[in-house]
């Protein structure tokens, strides 16, 4: 009995070991002081494709190709934009984009395309691997078997987000949790009157690795492509965000 009971806490510190590396494994390897260039034109990318300004997208999508961001991560970010703001305007995104590179390429400008996303390998179903996954952000490694609020209400948007949001999407790895996760926060100040979502996922940003500070610098970079109400509200639901984490 006594052997049971020491191999099955053996493997409860495997597990919260596994757990903690996938999440340390998603963190950022950036300052944890600052915004670097590279963050600040994902958050610039996803706010303006989010609005549809295309003509603004089209010349911060200039500006993170100059910063470093590769074509394969700028085209991950678009995609990612339509689990938050739609196809109509990821897709505008996309075709705004191509129209960049082939001015590029006419001007003789070789963009780095970077690395393609790797086969997911799993023996789990989508569902189980979704699941693992918002674990994982939300630091909370035993998901709930009721469904509650929104998601008893409608159980298909509760299998839609874990098998297509958090398995499909976010298990690629073109990009880190901490940057899927800037562009979600972006997207969402963008689109404005989503603060429950906002307050959410600001939560999330900081249990995958992005500081207060940040944060704040994230208010900041967004404030100078939205209007006035949508930046206060963003600075107003991540206060709150801070000030329940300091509890």
């Amino acid at each position: 009995m006594r052997q049971l009971k020491y191999l099955g806490f053996i493997a409860v510190l495997m597990c919260v070991s596994l757990f903690t590396n996938t999440i340390n494994a998603q963190k950022m390897t950036s300052s944890n002081s600052q915004l670097s260039e590279k963050d600040k034109n994902i958050i610039i990318i996803s706010s303006f494709t989010a609005q549809g300004k295309l003509e603004e997208l089209k010349a911060s999508l200039n500006k993170g190709l100059d910063a470093g961001l590769t074509i394969n991560e700028i085209k991950e970010i678009l995609v990612h934009t339509y689990a938050y703001c739609g196809f109509p305007r990821s897709i505008r995104g996309l075709q705004t984009f191509m129209e960049v590179l082939d001015e590029r390429k006419a001007k003789g400008i070789n963009d780095i395309v970077g690395k393609e996303a790797s086969i997911v390998e799993s023996e789990n179903n989508k569902y189980e691997r979704g699941k693992e996954i918002l674990g994982q952000l939300t630091t909370q490694t035993k998901q709930p078997d009721k469904l509650s609020g929104y998601s008893a209400f409608a159980p298909t948007i509760d299998t839609f987000l874990k098998e297509h949001l958090f398995a499909d999407i976010f298990e690629r790895d073109l990009l880190t949790y901490a940057q899927r996760e800037l562009v979600t926060i972006s997207v969402i100040s963008a689109i404005g009157n989503a603060e429950p979502m906002l307050q959410s996922h600001l939560g999330i940003s900081l249990n995958v690795g992005w500081s207060p500070p940040q944060l704040n610098e994230f208010v900041t970079v967004i404030s100078s492509t939205v209007s006035i109400e949508k930046s206060n509200a963003a600075k107003m639901v991540l206060n709150q965000v801070l000030k329940n984490k300091s509890k």
